[in-house]
Formats: structure tokens, C-alpha cells, sequence
């Protein structure tokens, strides 16, 4: 019978010295009362931490802290009866043969490591050119290689080189977060899964608004329940919710739910990390900002996705006004995305007061929306302990990037087309 498995160089070895995990049972079964410290016979045993690994394993030797104590002599294993038969060419049980095979122990003989194999003792196993096939079937290891004349090698066209790079979206992201950081901005960070009280109860948002439907946004169902933050912020979100605490205001007039808010969910926005911002007291002066991967169910075009970037901003000083917001917008348009024309309309959001949504007017797709913003409500701040005004935004990042890199489709962001990489400064 034509053989279809044979034992690699390092299962030939094992054969004549016996398995890792067999020569760490004989050496500890020199010891008087069968068992040592690790450092004491780490170098005595060759590839000792394989043996380790299948002696606890196989249940053969306990391990107790740095100490090695042996449990039992193990009679002759499945996998050493296996590597006997490969070498004499007999049948051998699959399940064993794919443990060995994964240890690198023996290799499937197929057609192209025959044709391999054979190529190579025809060239005296010397490799003249590093193939495919010699790669895959890992002929490679412990043969020669034919010596390279450096002075003979074909001149290469530098034209032709592609230099490596960033891709061009993500450059993108990665010049805004260095602008606003020299603009003395600081990175806001948080989680990726986030508690519905930090995406929209600490946000002022209602437990029963339409924004927090399951057609709206995207919930976990293991494990569905987070944990709140300290009682005393809770306490004020859960009154402010109510009857509007000490904000003036008069809340939502219902009943506050924390089993709700306790619910886990994939971020929306990026404004619950300025919710868990504000929450840890920070200086009363402050720029914050962060570039937070969101996730919402939209329904999928050109300018929409089910996943997108949201640049989420604050800055909080006594004598910020709404002026001051629309300013820092208009130049965000501008010097971020090269956009010509900007404009504020109108806008509302449960948590900002005023509001305003900025648009800019692309070449090729009209006026396009590019987040919202305005001035957080008392009953957002004062909750979470901060008594000054906060200028806020949140800006499609993705459609800025679009305008920046001349992209007709959100989903170009992330194309694998080789010249158009190739050609992005």
C-alpha cells in the first residue's frame, strides 16, 4: 500500500528519543519521591514546555505553584503507536493522525508534496526558486538555498513601486484627531457596549422616546443588563426624568424605569462618552472630543450605514454662548472637509437647547447634513454636577472624509479598489 502520511523531521526524532511528554515522566521518575521544581529540569527535557503542556493535559503530572509532582506512569500512548506505524507504513487511526498532524509531527502526502519532494531530490535538494507549493507543503525547512548574484538581478522600475501607506480613510481620521489635539483638545474614550443610562437616560432622553425603538437602535441579548454608576448621579437623572430635580425644568412626568437603563446596547452616538465625561468632574474649562464607532439600523445608501464614525465635541466655560458653537462649526466645514458653503437650519434634540443641524453643499450630491449640535440642556448638566454652559456636537465624520477624499458613496470609504488606493495622496 502507497503510503499517505510519513512522519516529518521532527516526528522522526521524537520516534528514536521518545515524545517531549514521555521524557519529562522518565526524568521525574529519577527523583526519589517523583516530583521537583520546575527550574530545576526546565533545560534537563527538550521542548519542555510542550512536555508540560500535555503531561497536565493527559493528567499524567500535577502542578502545584513552581513544583511538578508525578501523578502516574502512562503505559505506551495512542500517538506513540501512531508514530510507529507511519514509519512502517501501516494504517493508523485518523483522530490520532490529525493530533499528530497539528503537532507538526506528520504530514498528508499529497499530490504536490509528492511532485515536491521529488522535484527537490532531483535539484539535490538545493531550492533555486522559493514556489508556492515548496512554501505550502513546508518543504522548505533544512534545505539549501541556491546563492543570489546581487550584480545580476534585473534592474526594478521605481515607478512601478507602490509605496506603502495608510488608507486613505483611515488617514483621514487620524489627521482630524491631530488637529484637534493641537487645538488643545483632550480624547474622550469609553465603551463600545454601552448602558441605555449613559446613551440617553444621563443624555435627558425618555425611556419611552421613539429614538430609543428597536427599529432605531441595536440592543445585546447576552448579557442584556450593565451596571449604573454611583447612586448620587442616578438619584438626580432619575428625579431630573421625573419632575425636572433642581433644573428648572419639569422633566418627562413619568415614572423612571432603571431596569431600562441598566439594558446593554451598541453605542449610538458618541455622546454618552461626553455624558461619562462631564460625570467624572473634570476642570472647569475643558475641549474634549472623540471619533466613536457607532451603530444604528438605517436602512443602507449612499450616505448611510449601518455602522459610522461620529466626531462627538465639547467645550464648557462660563462665557461660551450659541454664536461661539456656530463659529467653531462653520470652521470645522471648512478646514476639515473643504467644504465651500455651510449652512445652520433649525433643529431638536432632547438634550441641546438651542439647536442646529450644520449642512454642506457637495459638487455632485447637494446639500448634505452633517451631524447636529447645540447647547446642553441644565437638566443634561447640572445631573451630572456641571453648572456651566457646554457647547456640543456631533458630526458625521464619514461624510466629511467623503467630502475630503472625493467620494460619491459612504461605502467607498472602505474600498478595496487597488488603483484607487493607489493613487490617494
Amino acid at each position: 500500500m502507497m503510503k499517505e502520511y510519513k512522519l516529518t523531521e521532527e516526528g522522526e526524532e521524537y520516534l528514536k528519543v521518545g515524545l517531549p511528554e514521555r521524557n519529562l515522566v522518565k526524568l521525574l521518575t529519577s527523583f526519589p519521591d517523583k516530583s521537583t521544581t520546575i527550574d530545576k529540569i526546565v533545560n534537563k527535557v527538550k521542548n519542555f514546555p510542550i512536555a508540560l503542556k500535555w503531561t497536565l493535559d493527559k493528567g499524567w503530572v500535577l502542578k502545584k505553584n513552581n513544583q511538578l509532582i508525578l501523578v502516574k506512569i502512562p503505559e505506551e500512548t495512542e500517538e506513540e503507536k501512531v508514530l510507529r506505524k507511519i514509519a512502517e507504513g501501516k494504517e493508523a487511526d485518523e483522530k490520532i493522525l490529525k493530533v499528530l498532524m497539528e503537532r507538526n509531527l506528520v504530514v498528508r502526502i499529497s499530490e504536490t508534496y509528492r511532485k515536491t519532494e521529488e522535484s527537490l531530490k532531483k535539484a539535490g535538494n538545493v531550492i533555486d526558486e522559493l514556489t508556492h507549493d515548496i512554501i505550502l507543503t513546508g518543504l522548505w525547512k533544512g534545505k539549501k538555498f541556491k546563492p543570489v548574484k546581487i550584480a545580476a538581478v534585473k534592474k526594478i522600475d521605481l515607478k512601478k513601486i507602490t509605496p506603502g501607506k495608510r488608507q486613505p480613510y483611515n488617514q483621514f481620521l487620524w489627521q482630524v484627531k491631530q488637529k484637534l489635539v493641537e487645538l488643545g483638545f483632550k480624547e474622550m474614550t469609553g465603551p463600545l457596549i454601552e448602558t441605555e443610562f449613559w446613551n440617553f437616560d444621563a443624555l435627558f432622553q425618555p425611556q419611552n422616546h421613539p429614538a430609543r425603538d428597536w427599529t432605531q437602535t441595536y440592543s445585546l441579548k447576552n448579557p442584556k443588563f450593565g451596571q449604573l454608576p454611583n447612586k448620587k448621579i442616578v438619584d438626580r437623572v432619575k428625579a431630573t426624568h421625573e419632575n425636572g430635580w433642581k433644573t428648572g425644568g419639569v422633566g418627562w412626568d413619568y415614572k423612571w424605569d432603571p431596569n431600562i437603563a441598566m439594558r446593554l446596547m451598541p453605542r449610538a452616538h458618541g455622546t454618552c462618552l461626553s455624558g461619562r465625561t462631564l460625570a467624572s468632574q473634570p476642570k472647569i474649562f475643558g475641549k474634549y472630543f472623540a471619533i466613536a464607532r457607532c451603530f444604528r439600523p438605517d436602512v443602507i445608501d449612499f450616505k448611510h450605514g449601518v455602522e459610522f464614525s461620529h466626531l462627538e465635541s465639547i467645550v464648557f466655560d462660563e462665557s461660551l454662548t450659541f454664536k461661539n458653537l456656530l463659529g467653531i462649526l462653520k470652521t470645522f466645514a471648512i478646514e476639515f472637509a473643504g467644504a465651500r458653503k455651510v449652512k445652520f437650519l433649525p433643529d431638536y434634540y432632547p438634550f441641546t437647547e438651542p439647536s442646529a443641524q450644520l449642512s454642506a453643499l457637495h459638487p455632485e450630491l447637494g446639500w448634505i447634513e452633517f451631524g447636529g449640535s447645540g447647547v446642553f440642556r441644565e437638566e443634561l448638566t447640572k445631573p451630572l454636577g456641571i453648572d456651566v454652559p457646554v457647547l456640543a456636537w456631533g458630526l458625521g465624520i464619514d461624510r466629511f472624509a467623503m467630502f475630503k477624499l472625493g467620494i460619491n458613496d459612504i461605502r467607498g470609504l472602505f474600498s478595496q479598489n487597488l488603483e484607487w488606493l493607489r493613487n490617494q495622496k
